[in-house]
């Protein structure tokens, strides 16, 4: 069957920046990130060559997960600033040719919210539906017991005790947090007038929050019991992707066809492109991409997040090739991302940050993702090579929600095994979301030149060297390198973005090699994962030395007769015709 290319739209051609508000930039000098921080760096964010600026929650909140706790959907976070700095950001963002995407998190609030707190009310309440609610259950002994054995995702129980009507209500993240029912068409006329709000001041789209928790199987049934030695059990396979998740998400996707806004959902617990597909797909008028969560979840152990595991370089080729394909072979999108607000640094996780191949390795990993067919996310500093927090950093100094529940629950049921606490210690340091909101570092002056008060979040002390006023309009800097990749994925967009995806040599274990192409142009993507040099034999057909250079994070490639000889983490792309 001859490649049919996907069709075209403005958000395929796109680059997105996700800026995490509290650690991007202060304004004020309170020792946190805010608005017109944010407003203050558009010119930077335009030089990189971004086309979307993402921004993690803004909205009033508690705070007790960073804002993904939301008390008012329609009022911003006082640290953060006004509405009216909102519709300053928007205007900014307009004037330099840059669309701003807000955060939409609505598969639960904050219990602070007002929905929520009358609902607390009493049963008769008008807002009591809006939230989900259950009678406990008894043991053999008379003892009340959670509705289900679901676990929460930090930890306990799903299910909080309300003494006042007697009842359960259900929380898949923190208490604080308790889900929204979307069986009740109050709550759907509420999430869609919050998106109309946003989008009538000038909002182009929103990222939405753990978007397919929003339908759960009715009868929220006992989940099997996959982890014996846990009191509460994984029950993803009863609220990721429920019955009506479909009419929920289409319903919500024509008010943003009306205002041609752009859509991407958080999709937990998902690795089936064909499930995907049906919220994806071109004409299906739900979203236009998701996060999957394959590639971050690969060094994950058997207990979990924290626990630690050697990932082997056939799985990412795997899931990579998985998505890719599929994707392009069924008018779907991919989002791709190898960094946000809930990852550690790429370069420190899956590279090396040691200083000799730092640089090489975040330019390795720029290359690796965005020459790849789909919608290019990268997180603050990302474009920077930032790293993760050094492993002299206390465990009393993480801030991290999920980071402090998993190492207290292991504390709980662990509290003399050193060794273990030592394993998941190592873990942070290499997975916790704390890496990824330190302050972006901006020059080497005290505090990174985030603020000139101390942040609420400590600096990582590599600022003095990795930050913003060493790399912009430095060749050679982290920074131009990305800038000149988002350039190359215009310049070759019919390739680059619209182009057929095939792995090259995909039994080698130390390189990441694929093609590109569109017509008889063809683009060959080569990445080496190791340390060490590599000698790698590139396909004949390829004909790399009668081709185009395009980019490399070293000064050009060593390739005769076909045989490449790959220094460590050395990446580059060429420009070929198909022989083929």
């Amino acid at each position: 069957m001859a490649f049919q290319s996907p069709r075209r739209a403005w958000w395929k051609e796109s680059s997105v920046y996700q800026i995490y508000p509290a650690s991007f930039a202060d304004s004020n000098n309170d020792g946190v990130g805010d608005i017109p921080g944010i407003i203050s760096k558009l010119d930077y964010i335009k030089t990189l060559g971004i086309d979307i600026v993402w921004v993690c929650p803004i909205y009033k909140s508690p705070q007790v997960d960073m804002g993904y706790d939301i008390e008012d959907y329609k009022d911003i976070h006082k640290p953060y600033g006004t509405v009216k700095d909102v519709e300053t950001l928007i205007q900014g963002c307009h004037d330099r040719g840059m669309k701003l995407v807000m955060d939409l998190v609505v598969n639960h609030t904050s219990d602070k919210h007002m929905w929520f707190k009358e609902a607390k009310k009493g049963k008769d309440n008008a807002y009591r539906d809006f939230y989900i609610w259950r009678k406990p259950k008894y043991d053999q002994d008379g003892k009340r017991q959670p509705p289900n054995n679901w676990g929460a995702m930090w930890g306990g129980s799903v299910w909080e005790y309300d003494e006042t009507s007697e009842e359960y209500y259900l929380h898949l993240f923190a208490p604080q947090q308790p889900d929204l029912n979307w069986e009740s068409p109050q709550v759907r006329d509420a999430v869609h007038d919050i998106v109309r709000f946003w989008l009538d001041k000038g909002v182009d789209g929103f990222r939405m929050d753990v978007i397919n928790f929003i339908s759960k199987v009715p009868d929220l049934p006992d989940a099997p019991i996959t982890l014996p030695d846990r009191e509460y059990q994984p029950g993803h396979k009863y609220f990721a992707c429920g019955p009506r998740l479909h009419e929920y998400l289409f319903d919500i996707g024509k008010i943003l066809k009306e205002y041609d806004a752009f859509s991407v959902g958080e999709m937990p617990y998902v690795n089936d492109p064909k499930e995907i597909l049906n919220a994806v797909g071109f004409d299906r008028g739900e979203l236009n991409m998701i996060f999957h969560f394959e590639i971050v979840d690969m060094d994950h152990g058997t207990q979990g997040k924290f626990s630690p595991r050697q990932w082997q370089m056939s799985e990412l080729k795997n899931i990579v090739n998985k998505w890719q394909s599929f994707m392009i072979n069924n008018d779907g999108w991919n989002a791709l991302y190898l960094e946000n607000h809930d990852q550690s640094r790429s370069v420190s996780r899956w590279g090396s940050d040691l200083p000799e191949f730092r640089v090489v390795s975040a330019k390795m990993f720029a290359t690796f993702l965005a020459l790849q067919s789909g919608t290019v996310f990268i997180f603050q500093g990302q474009e920077l090579g930032m790293i993760n927090i050094p492993k002299e950093r206390h465990i009393s100094q993480y801030k991290d929600l999920e980071t402090l529940n998993a190492w207290n629950d292991l504390l709980r049921h662990h509290p003399n095994d050193t060794e273990l606490q030592r394993i998941m210690l190592d873990e942070i340091q290499l997975k916790s979301r704390d890496n990824a909101r330190t302050p972006v570092q901006w020059d080497n002056t005290k505090y990174a030149g985030f603020s000139t008060a101390k942040p609420w979040q400590a600096e990582n002390p590599s600022y003095t060297t990795i930050n913003a006023a060493t790399q912009v309009g430095i060749e050679g800097s982290v920074f131009e390198y990305w800038a000149s990749i988002l350039r190359l994925r215009k310049s070759y967009k019919d390739i680059l973005i619209y182009g057929r995806f095939e792995m090259v040599d995909e039994n080698n274990n130390d390189i990441f090699a694929y093609t590109r192409s569109f017509g008889t142009d063809k683009i060959v993507v080569v990445t080496s994962f190791r340390k060490e040099r590599i000698n790698w034999e590139a396909p004949k057909n390829l004909r790399l030395e009668a081709g185009e250079f395009l980019i490399s994070n070293y000064d050009g490639i060593s390739v005769k007769d076909g045989k490449v000889q790959l220094r460590p983490f050395e990446a580059f792309a060429v420009l070929v015709k198909d022989l083929a």
